[in-house]
């Protein structure tokens, strides 16, 4: 079984576990995606380490992404306005780097900085 977004006007609506048999008997649009593909790297299932997989269309597909056809790709909805398209991985990206501390942080927007979570505003 493999897993297929269906598509509306550029944007996934649905995600789906399927044979492809089904997929081809549904109306619309269906495009394939794959669970284990992230930022363009085919991963090993359920873990961080890159394999030797075919990383399909960019980023696994959900609700409400992006599929541009021109790239092939599936793109997450843009988190802030600041964020910027990263054409490599189809992912976006921050103004900012997210430390490397250890902690946890939320973006704050107005601020153009990461703040940490449950720091006084």
């Amino acid at each position: 079984m493999s897993h297929f977004a269906k598509i509306e006007n550029d944007i996934v609506t649905q995600v789906i576990v399927a044979e492809q048999d089904f997929v081809d008997a549904q109306p619309g649009e269906w495009v394939q995606t794959s669970y284990n593909t992230r930022g363009g790297v085919h991963y090993a299932p359920n873990s961080d380490t890159p394999d030797n997989g075919v990383a399909l269309r960019k980023n696994y597909a959900g609700i409400g992404y992006t599929y541009d056809r021109q790239r092939d790709a599936f793109i997450p909805p843009q988190p802030y306005p600041s964020w910027t398209l990263d054409e490599a991985s189809c992912l976006w990206e921050p103004p900012v780097p997210y430390p490397n501390d250890g902690k946890i942080y939320n973006w704050d927007e107005a601020a153009q900085a990461w703040t940490p979570v449950g720091a006084a505003p």
